[in-house]
């Protein structure tokens, strides 16, 4: 369980920053028709993120793999 939580975390971050940063780029800020800009943006970033989930995916799942494993011994070595 702790690696499913650490995955989502890490791949909804690294997504979050990329797509923050693609749609500021395409909206050039803030304006009174945000929320169209944003839908707008939205509708074009949603294929942005799609590719990099899935080239990102497996380094971040290799990633948390090692990440759980260094909690789960940790927990392991202060329950003895």
């Amino acid at each position: 369980m702790i690696h499913r939580i650490l995955f989502s975390l890490i791949m909804s971050l690294q997504l979050s920053f990329l797509m923050t940063a693609w749609v500021t780029w395409i909206n050039l800020g803030w304006s009174p028709e945000f929320y169209q800009q944003w839908i707008h943006a939205f509708i074009l970033a949603w294929p942005a993120a799609a590719l990099i989930s899935l080239f990102s995916a497996p380094e971040i799942h290799k990633l948390t793999t090692v990440m759980s494993n260094k909690v789960q011994s940790k927990a392991e070595l202060k329950g003895q």
